[in-house]
This record gives structure tokens, C-alpha cells and sequence, in this order.
């Protein structure tokens, strides 16, 4: 089911006596109704948030419910920054696609159909989850979106690999194995790079799964500041072997401290730092298509502490994306 966001929604802030110059997200962002028939973006850099209100394949995969709440969480969370986009730059809400009488699978078709409405009409597209099964859902959208000539690439900020078997039912686990057969089913190949992954959290037999299909990764513990070059050459010759990307982040993927409020927290989880430098190589590519970020449980989270980590993430991502 899909619902646009309701006037209102986004409110924050407001420092009325500084005119213009005091402008806030809450003040700028648009309201884009997917429901009706969706023109091309006129702004020149044209950014819209997309909400996927599901937790379902959370409770599969035996995780703790709640990340349904995320993209309400994240669009509170963003309300109030400050406003430094330049004037060809527009913000949109599109909205949200929730999940009911736990049909996933229905809920994951929804989305990919509104990100492929995004997609194609030139939005660069950010979907506010949600659990990790949103990443199939949006994967449906690229690969309606985008032409047969281009070869994309996967990066996952992740502590896990979500490559379980989907044999019995699919999950918040099991979205890039789903990706991975599709895009082999239709003679494409599955790049896929996981950074951060946690080999307490992932059994051998995730790791197998990870080698059989080419799947590159980096260990948490390497994914270090003063580990960045090797980083880098790592995410360059990756990115060169691919046309488009589609990044993921997942809250686990940071230490505990930093997000709190996830369903599977990582006591030594990676720093927000490194992720934030990586993301801007990846943005400064050029080849950026689209971005989700996922498993925010507000119900778990300490002083917004966590949502607080993804909506800044957000907001540098805009500011550069926006750039390029």
C-alpha cells in the first residue's frame, strides 16, 4: 500500500527572524504525490525520499520488530538542518509504501514499481527504511529503470552479508541472494561489495555463499580511518569494474555506541567516520544512482542517538549528491 506524506509531516525549527537565510528542510522539501501521474524533475538536481514502512522480514528472520517506524523517524530526524542547497537543488518527499498482513513480497513489488517512478523521471532517489528487506524491494525498481547496457554495482555497508536462502521465505537476511539470482537468471553479473562485515555474526556457511557468488568484503576491523588508502584502491577498483551503483547502509554495521537503536547491535561495529569518507568517494564516482538506508528501530534507539547518526549521514550525502 502507498501513501503520500501528509502536509504538515516535516516541521521543525523555525528562526523567522533571520528570513531566508534561517531556512530549514522542513521549510524547502516538496510534497510528491506517486499516487498521480509523476512528472520529470524540473529542478536541475532533483533529491526524493521514498519511505518502505516494514518490519516483516525482520520478524522472519527472527529479528526484533520495530524498524516500521524508521522513515518516520529519519524524516523527524531531518526536519531541522539547516538549509545550504544551492538554488538548483529541490527536495521531495514521495511518500511512503507500507506493508500489510505481513505480505512482504507484495509490499517489495510496491516499492520497486514507485523507485522505478522515481528512477526514470531523473530523481536521485533515497529510500528511507525499514527493514533490510527493503533492499530487494528497491533492486526491483533499478532493474526496471535501468538500461540493459549498464552494469550495476552493490555496495553494502553492512555487518552482514543477507545472503541466507530464501528456499523457505525471504527476509531481512536474504535480499542480495535474491538479487544475485536475478541478475544471473538474466545473464547479468552480481557485483556485490559488503564492507564491514562482522565474522562473529555471519556463519561459514555465509561466507561460502559469499565466494561462490564473487562477492568482495572487508572485515569491521579493517575498516579503519588509517586504513583509508587501502580502502580506497579496495572501492576504486570496484566502482571501475561497474557503470552504476546502489548503496546500502545498515544501522548495524556502526559500533553500538554510535546506533543504539537496531536490531542486531554491534558492540565493535565500525565508526561513523569511514563510512562518511567512503561515502563521499563513492558520490564523487559519478555513478551514484540510488541509496537506502535501513534497520532503524526507533523503539530500541537511546536519545534518537541512532537516528540522529543516519539522518546526518543523509544530510552530507544530499549536500554532495547534489553536486555531482
Amino acid at each position: 500500500m502507498y501513501k503520500p506524506t501528509a502536509p504538515g509531516t516535516w516541521k521543525g525549527r523555525v528562526d523567522a527572524a533571520d528570513g531566508d537565510e534561517g531556512k530549514r528542510w522542513h521549510q524547502g522539501i516538496k510534497l510528491l504525490d506517486l499516487s498521480a501521474e509523476t512528472e520529470p524533475a524540473t529542478a536541475e538536481q532533483a533529491v526524493a525520499f521514498l519511505g518502505f514502512c516494514c518490519d516483516e522480514g525482520v520478524r522472519r528472520n527472527q529479528g526484533r520488530e520495530g524498524a516500521v517506524q524508521g522513515p518516520s523517524a529519519l524524516r523527524q530526524a531531518m526536519a531541522s538542518f539547516a538549509w545550504h542547497l544551492e538554488d538548483d537543488t529541490a527536495l521531495f518527499d514521495a511518500g511512503d509504501v507500507f506493508c500489510t498482513n505481513q505480505n512482504l513480497e507484495e509490499a517489495q513489488k510496491q516499492l520497486g514499481k514507485k523507485v522505478h517512478t522515481l528512477l526514470s523521471n531523473t530523481y536521485k532517489t533515497i529510500i528511507l527504511g525499514g527493514g533490510h528487506e527493503t533492499a530487494y524491494g528497491h533492486y526491483l525498481g533499478i532493474k526496471q529503470a535501468l538500461p540493459a547496457d549498464k552494469q550495476l554495482g552493490i555496495i553494502n555497508f553492512d555487518a552482514h552479508f543477507d545472503l541466507r536462502s530464501y528456499e523457505k521465505q525471504p527476509s531481512s537476511g536474504t535480499p542480495f541472494l535474491q538479487i544475485a539470482d536475478d541478475m544471473i537468471d538474466n545473464n547479468q553479473e552480481f557485483n556485490y561489495l559488503c564492507l564491514g562485515i562482522q565474522q562473529y555474526g555471519n556463519t561459514q556457511k555465509l561466507f561460502n555463499t559469499a565466494a561462490s557468488y564473487g562477492a568482495d568484503y572487508v572485515l569491521a576491523p579493517a575498516m579503519q580511518v588509517y586504513n583509508f588508502e587501502a580502502l580506497r584502491e579496495k572501492l576504486q577498483q570496484f566502482m571501475a569494474l561497474v557503470d552504476v551503483l546502489y548503496v546500502s547502509i545498515d544501522l548495524d554495521v556502526f559500533t553500538a555506541a554510535y546506533a543504539p537503536g537496531v536490531s542486531a547491535p554491534a558492540a565493535l561495529g565500525i565508526h561513523p567516520e569511514i563510512a562518511l569518507i567512503l561515502l563521499q568517494e563513492i558520490i564523487s564516482s559519478g555513478k551514484l544512482l540510488t541509496l537506502d538506508v535501513v534497520e532503524l528501530n526507533p523503539a530500541l534507539d537511546v536519545d534518537n542517538r541512532t537516528a540522529r547518526l543516519a539522518a546526518t549521514l543523509l544530510y552530507h550525502v544530499v549536500q554532495q549528491w547534489s553536486q555531482v
